[in-house]
């Protein structure tokens, strides 16, 4: 009998349909749980029922931005989780520092640097 361990649940919040669904795929196959949100507003409403490991931000959203719900996150349970900011601004390393994440990912992004930022809040054993 195996001691089988819940997969490391992330969640992904970006506006882009075809990004949300590469990282969902990407991380899927490599053994994450993965939840994806359109917008901060959507986020919020996840994090309600769900703790993720760690959560992939977007900052140019529509309806609730990076930086709103950044702010948000702040007050809510979720608080302490790890968040990326994944951004194709070029000072994105700016950017991320001003809301405190805990790390950044250029877009458009290399899959090894985003499995490597996920695996250093959420590694798979």
């Amino acid at each position: 009998m195996s001691n089988h361990v819940a997969s490391p649940h992330v969640l992904v919040v970006d506006d882009d349909p075809d990004i949300l669904s590469t990282v969902e795929q990407i991380l899927l196959v490599e053994g994450y749980s993965v939840t994806a949100a359109r917008n901060g507003a959507e986020a919020l409403k996840v994090l309600e029922d769900l703790q993720p490991a760690v959560i992939i931000l977007d900052l140019m959203m529509p309806v609730m931005d990076g930086w709103e719900f950044r702010q948000r996150l702040r007050e809510h349970r979720a608080a302490q989780t790890p968040v990326i900011v994944v951004s194709a601004d070029r000072d994105i390393s700016r950017k991320a520092a001003s809301i405190a994440a805990d790390g950044y990912i250029a877009k458009p992004f290399d899959l090894d640097r985003l499995l490597n930022e996920v695996g250093r809040f959420a590694p798979i054993d």
